[in-house]
């Protein structure tokens, strides 16, 4: 029974998830990942992981990865040159999110066959598009919903800087609804029209990523919320890898 470790570093926050071949015994988000965390999880199964995999959207000390290889039977850092099950059609792959690749690679897992967009509403907001066959076509990035309110408040002299949950009307009757409502609605109108774009009349759209709840309950069609969408591909990158 394979145990495996997936750490996906973002810009606030890391998440670590264990998996028992393709299913999640355990996870936790930590505001800084250190080399203790890493061995506070190994000991908990057994001291070594039979795999792991780090992925990071910004630049660390390494130390916690460097503790993930010493504890790991077989390590990957995922980068442009990983091997994956999906193909990356970007002009400059060096460049793409990491974050972003495991979400493409954890969407294919569940759309296959199907034009897809893969949306993660996080800090920053990205649209990728992914063809039947697992291509990446490209993608947008556009700020995040607090990205939004906080860019309203910080370039403006009188505008307060409001929370992401609370009354979000189609129109705003004051101005703390008025800013949260045109930027969470203005999110779902981007959606809607990303979607529009795709070159069949209903592709598979996928979500991920803090804001995808304030998103998918406005969307007006049908998706998919995963919020285990980057550990999935995480896990299934380590899959992949183990059979090539």
């Amino acid at each position: 029974m394979a145990i495996k470790l997936t750490i996906d570093q973002g810009n606030t926050s890391a998440k670590a998830a264990v998996w028992q071949n393709d299913s999640i015994v355990t996870e936790a988000v930590y505001r800084r990942l250190t080399g203790a965390d890493i061995d506070v999880l190994a000991d908990d199964f057994g001291g070594t992981f039979d795999a792991s995999i780090y992925s990071s959207v910004s630049d660390s000390d390494g130390k916690a990865r460097d503790r993930m290889r010493e504890r790991s039977r077989r390590f990957i850092e995922l980068d442009s040159s990983t091997p994956l099950p999906i193909k990356i059609g970007y002009s400059t792959p060096a460049t793409l999110g990491r974050d972003r690749m495991a979400a493409l690679v954890g969407a294919y897992g569940i759309t296959a066959g199907e034009w897809t967009l893969v949306v993660d509403c996080g800090t920053a907001i990205t649209y990728d598009v992914l063809s039947p066959d697992g291509v990446f076509i490209g993608g947008n990035i556009a700020p995040g919903i607090f990205m939004r309110l906080e860019a309203l408040n910080h370039f403006t002299a009188r505008l307060p800087l409001v929370e992401t949950d609370g009354d979000c009307p189609m129109w705003g009757t004051d101005t703390e609804s008025a800013l949260r409502s045109g930027a969470v609605n203005g999110v779902v109108a981007e959606l809607r029209y990303y979607r529009s774009q795709l070159p069949v009349a209903e592709p598979k759209v996928v979500l991920t990523g803090g804001s995808a709840h304030l998103v998918s309950q406005r969307a007006g069609f049908e998706l998919v919320v995963d919020n285990e969408l980057v550990s999935k591909g995480l896990n299934s990158i380590i899959n992949y890898n183990e059979d090539i």
